[in-house]
């Protein structure tokens, strides 16, 4: 009897944690700056990274004024509804970017499959140009990530404290 109860109790914890929210691994802390015709916004934030989610919260006199939460496949704010990647692209950034950019932005990894990509001491930069879709000037060098497209007339930097 007491083994029976002893597999219900780990069959319930089993079920019970599995409904808790991501667990993040690493929290930092940034300056966020997020230029864009759609959205501006330029404060403190923490960005929360686990092994395949992200959440990004940007604060301003400690109330918090946006947040994303990017997953695999959604990107869902609390300003908008979840929508597929590539919606929000279309809608917020750029229909012409891949689905991973603001993972990637966020991460401080290469976009776009590493394409431009310059190799520095402390660092990287990307300078990327489809003509008429997007003219891309992007760095990842120290703690900062500066992403620019003049077409779209985007600006999103990350200055990691």
């Amino acid at each position: 009897m007491k083994f029976l109860k002893f597999l219900l109790f780990i069959l319930l914890m089993g079920i019970l944690g599995g409904c808790q929210q991501p667990e993040f691994t690493q929290q930092e802390s940034a300056f966020i700056v997020w230029k864009s015709p759609r959205l501006k916004y330029a404060d403190q934030g923490f960005i929360y990274e686990g092994k395949d989610r992200l959440r990004i919260e940007i604060y301003s006199n400690a109330q918090a004024l946006m947040r994303l939460d990017v997953t695999p496949t959604h990107i869902c704010s609390s300003f908008l509804a979840c929508m597929d990647k590539t919606r929000f692209n279309k809608e917020m950034l750029s229909p012409y970017y891949p689905p991973t950019l603001l993972e990637h932005i966020f991460r401080a990894e290469a976009i776009m499959n590493g394409e431009g990509m310059v190799q520095k001491r402390n660092g990287f930069t990307q300078t990327i140009v489809k003509a008429g879709k997007y003219d891309i000037s992007y760095s990842v060098l120290n703690k900062r990530v500066i992403f620019r497209d003049t077409i779209n007339k985007i600006q999103i930097k990350v200055i990691k404290q």
